[in-house]
């Protein structure tokens, strides 16, 4: 089975809390401080490898999870780092968040790398608090929770060169008869319900890649037939050889079959639109063929047409050297280098004036949800007294005080945040 789109979960691992400890030496009265830090959580990598050509393996798991890092340790020694989780995935793969669908990255090359999912950063001893008015702080944070993300993968098949065109025109034929690739052929619709590649090797040493798309017809663009199965797959070929039959009974026009091909390829990008084509006639071996093909070159005016027999060798190996020629002009053109690593992504965050709610949930209940609040408060170790009010200054200085009384708050409410519940004193 072709798998060529699925969607997945992910988990970064968790950094190790930050420990809580002192020196008791003998000879050291007054010895300090010294809980080390916790260790960096466990980052999900993706990592391209040519070696795969399907999405099979993510239908049978769908949820990957990092190792959470070390806590820290008493005589000030850090938690160890959790190693990351890499997943291979077929090279010309797209990953997008599930919920935004905004693009994450795109992983083309082998050996390409994405982080989707970062590791929490680990948190920090009780080393790091002492100061001139409290030589022995019990504070110690927890470690940073790691990134999750629902992803959906999208395979888009890497070919230097793409054959499109409707169904039975001749792709499966060509592409069996110019490489050692075995796709199935028939006379019906639809034949190729899969990407099919195999590589083209011709006498003068030069070689490239070249795909069997499934067959499209019209309303592609919208869904229709194989619809985006399709056209995802053309989105990445550099060259493309469109089939048109010349059989004259097959009830359909070949300047008609041109047009809505191109329509279908204009609709769905303004990209795979721009790409060089080839016109290709094809079953040139049939009576009544050649008629065809004169009055086709007719309606397509100045446009040239390579006329072709897959069954008969008739002028194949002659548009492949062709093929080759064209690719060769596409991949001269020097493309700017990116200014930034392709395989970063980078976020720019803008802070709100107020980057938390407050939501009564009852007479005397409430809520408060913000992301960086919460984050805040999972990471506080609240086992100590001195945590507590570590926090409790943190949210005075933040404003949840103020939100709160201006959201009716009294003395003696419950307040929720994420997991911890405290009480509103004035």
């Amino acid at each position: 089975m072709f798998v060529d789109q699925t969607k997945i979960e992910v988990q970064a691992g968790k950094g190790g809390d930050g420990a809580i400890s002192f020196r008791r030496e003998k000879f050291v009265p007054l010895g300090g401080p010294a809980g080390g830090d916790g260790g960096k959580g466990g980052s999900i990598i993706f990592r391209a490898d040519e070696g795969l050509r399907t999405l099979m393996d993510f239908r049978y798991r769908r949820k990957f999870k990092a190792a959470s890092g070390e806590a820290g340790m008493n005589k000030s020694m850090y938690g160890r780092a959790a190693k990351d989780t890499v997943i291979k995935v077929p090279a010309g793969t797209a990953v997008y968040d599930f919920d935004t669908n905004e693009l994450i990255g795109d992983l083309t090359k082998h050996g390409q790398t994405l982080v989707v999912a970062k590791g929490g950063r680990g948190g920090r001893g009780n080393i790091h608090f002492a100061n001139s008015k409290n030589s022995a702080p019990e504070i110690a944070e927890n470690g940073e929770p790691g990134e999750f993300r629902t992803l959906r993968l999208e395979l888009k098949m890497i070919a230097d060169v793409g054959l499109v065109g409707f169904p039975s025109v001749g792709k499966s034929t060509l592409l069996s008869v110019v490489t050692a690739a075995k796709p199935k052929i028939a006379s019906y619709q639809f034949t190729t319900l899969t990407p099919n590649l195999g590589m083209v090797q011709l006498d003068d040493g030069r070689d490239f890649s070249m795909a069997d798309l499934p067959g499209l017809i019209e309303g592609a663009a919208n869904g229709v037939g194989l619809g985006i199965q399709f056209l995802r797959h053309v989105e990445r070929t550099k060259v493309i050889l469109h089939l048109v039959e010349m059989d004259p009974d097959n009830g359909r026009d070949p300047f008609d079959d041109y047009q809505v091909v191109r329509k279908e390829l204009e609709s769905y990008d303004e990209k795979v639109e721009a790409k060089p084509e080839i016109i290709v006639a094809t079953k040139m071996d049939l009576p009544g063929s050649d008629d065809r093909l004169a009055q086709f070159k007719k309606d397509l005016g100045d446009k040239e047409v390579f006329p072709i027999s897959s069954l008969t060798h008739d002028g194949v190996f002659q548009l492949m050297s062709l093929a080759a020629t064209e690719l060769e002009q596409v991949e001269n053109i020097v493309e700017p280098e990116p200014t930034t690593d392709s395989t970063t992504k980078e976020y720019n965050f803008v802070p709100s004036e107020q980057s938390f709610k407050v939501i009564r949930v009852g007479e005397h209940e409430f809520e408060i949800h913000g992301a960086d609040l919460e984050k805040t408060v999972k990471m506080t170790n609240i086992r100590h007294n001195d945590g507590i009010m570590r926090l409790a200054r943190k949210l005075k200085a933040l404003g949840v005080d103020e939100a709160l009384r201006d959201a009716g708050a009294q003395n003696g409410d419950d307040v929720t945040v994420a997991d911890f519940t405290f009480e509103f004193v004035e």
